[in-house]
Parts: C-alpha cells; sequence; structure tokens
C-alpha cells in the first residue's frame, strides 16, 4: 500500500514526534480535561441570563467596531491594488521595483495588528483612530500579497490582445487583468473585513473603543451576564457581515 512507503513512514514518525514536542511545550495534558464540567457550570451559573439592559450601548459599540473594520480595510484596499501590480513579477516594471514592494508588502503583514496598535496607542492617544490606522497597515499587506498572486496568476492572452490595438502597456494591464481578478479581489475583501472586526475587538482590549472595549471592561469588572450579551452581540455581528458579504459575492462572481 501506497502508505507503507518509506517517505510515508518518515512524514508520520516526523508529525508523532512533533505533536508529542509540542505537546510538552505547551503542557497540554489530557488529564485536565476533567475539569470541563466545572467550566460549564461556572458558565451557566454565571454568564446566564445575559444582561439584555446594556444592548443599546453595545449597538452603538457594534457601530464603531464596524466603522474601524471597514473603513481600515477598504482604505487598505485601494492602497494595496496599485503596490499588487507592482509586486507582481509580470507587471511590475523592473525586478529590483518588484522585490522592493513584495519585501514592503511582507514587513507589514509580519506585524500583527496588536502592534501597530500598540505603537499608534501610544503615539496619537486612545480611541478608534488608531485602531484604523493598525488594521490598514496590516491588510495592506495581507491584501497586497494576495492580489499580486492573483495577477501573476491571470491569463495573458487578454493583455496581448489589446497592445495589439495600440493600447499601451498599463492600460493593457489595467483593463485586461482587473476584471479577471475583481470577483477574487472582492472575495478576499470581504474575508479580510471579517477578519479585522475580530482584530477590531482585541483592539479594543488596549483602549480603541467599540464592543471589544466593553467586553474588555466587563471581563476586568466581574460582569459575566455582560460579558455573555457582549458575545451574543459579537456573534450576530459576524453572521451578518458574513451573510451580506456572501449575497455580494454571488452577485458579482
Amino acid at each position: 500500500m501506497v502508505w507503507f512507503r518509506p517517505k510515508y513512514i518518515f512524514i508520520g514518525l516526523f508529525l508523532a514526534v512533533a505533536i508529542w514536542f509540542s505537546m510538552e511545550q505547551t503542557q497540554f495534558e489530557f488529564e485536565k480535561f476533567k475539569n470541563i464540567p466545572n467550566m460549564f457550570h461556572f458558565i451557566r451559573e454565571q454568564f446566564f441570563p445575559p444582561n439584555w439592559g446594556i444592548l443599546g450601548r453595545l449597538i452603538e459599540a457594534s457601530i464603531v467596531t464596524l466603522s474601524m473594520a471597514f473603513l481600515g480595510t477598504i482604505i487598505a484596499l485601494i492602497i494595496a491594488i496599485p503596490l499588487s501590480f507592482m509586486a507582481a513579477r509580470n507587471t511590475s516594471r523592473h525586478p529590483i521595483l518588484c522585490w522592493f514592494n513584495r519585501s514592503m508588502l511582507s514587513g507589514l503583514r509580519s506585524i500583527p495588528e496588536i502592534v501597530f496598535g500598540l505603537i499608534f496607542v501610544v503615539s496619537l492617544g486612545l480611541g478608534p483612530f488608531p485602531a484604523v490606522l493598525a488594521i490598514m497597515l496590516h491588510n495592506i499587506g495581507v491584501l497586497g500579497k494576495l492580489i499580486s498572486e492573483l495577477i501573476e496568476s491571470a491569463e495573458q492572452g487578454p493583455q496581448e490582445a489589446m497592445k495589439s490595438v495600440g493600447a499601451t502597456r498599463w492600460i493593457a494591464v489595467l483593463f485586461s487583468i482587473l476584471p479577471q481578478i475583481w470577483p477574487n479581489v472582492l472575495s478576499h475583501f470581504f474575508y479580510r473585513f471579517e477578519v479585522a472586526i475580530r482584530t477590531s475587538l482585541i483592539l479594543g482590549f488596549i483602549g480603541a473603543g467599540g464592543i471589544g472595549q466593553q467586553l474588555f471592561n466587563h471581563f476586568q469588572t466581574f460582569q459575566y451576564k455582560s460579558v455573555a450579551m457582549d458575545i451574543i452581540v459579537i456573534i450576530v455581528l459576524v453572521i451578518v457581515v458574513d451573510f451580506i458579504g456572501g449575497k455580494i459575492r454571488e452577485r458579482v462572481i
């Protein structure tokens, strides 16, 4: 059988050793699962019923969270598209320029949003604005990488056809490649928008506002029924955004 070839046996042994080593490093013990019933008991006693009295305040905070995520992601997309063309091997004017842009995008996406957020909160103060900048910079790197790969995999036929009828290089590139990749670009945008919503929650822990800050404050003051309400609103928020994004993608694709 193919699974008993030496190569696959070696891979299986390597994975087994890696899993064992990771469990040792993270103190992963199956005996600790016996405490799960205590966790469910704590949740049942402390988190329910949710505090519905704060729903109005959470809706306002959710709007702030959505605004942070959307603004940071849409600005990132606008900046990432031209950078992607300069970072793609088949559309960049020079290999050095291509390498520089790819390195810059790699650098931006290698720094987590929370790190950007901490830097901007210290330098710019508390509030949603530092969170928008943090989400924007990280997503420029992520979207730039994803879109540049789409550009490199685009068909060259339409581009050559436009050049043959007298279109300039950048006109040919723009109007032959962008329509091909646009549905996937939009799909990546909505995915990153959903990720940015969850990132906004984390950034709220460092004073960026929104529902994340409400969640942090309620945890800090042991208001677990309010925490339960925060979680319900967050779940509904993500589901609604995912539903709307799916409908838009269906129409475009």
